[in-house]
């Protein structure tokens, strides 16, 4: 009796983990037999990704954003404070010196903030 109970448990278990990736989007096609069958759309890894887009954009937005408001001196000056600080600072120096993309983008935005 506990065999079938498990081997139950174990089918359910398979049954709701399929209905919740058909949940995020499923393909039809034709099976070797001529059935038309609905099966779960292997697309993965896109939330991860999804999520690793959105923190780099509002990372360089906020780069941006910080060199808009500050004028590139000031914002050199204080990239030149962290080189000169720990390891840590040193790596916070290097991602946010000014690169050519940001320092175009904030002489578009600068005008906007004054």
């Amino acid at each position: 009796m506990e065999d079938t109970l498990r081997d139950f448990r174990k089918r359910q278990q398979n049954l709701r983990r399929k209905h919740e990736r058909m949940a995020r989007g499923y393909v039809t096609g034709i099976d070797q037999n001529g059935l038309i069958v609905q099966t779960p759309d292997s697309k993965t890894g896109g939330r991860v990704l999804r999520l690793l887009v959105m923190l780099v954009a509002g990372f360089i937005g906020f780069k941006i954003l910080l060199l808009a408001g500050l004028g590139p001196e000031q914002y050199s000056l204080h990239v030149t404070q962290l080189k000169s600080g720990s390891t840590g600072e040193q790596v916070g120096a290097w991602f946010m010196q000014i690169d050519p993309l940001s320092a175009l983008l904030a002489g578009y935005l600068s005008p906007l903030l004054t």
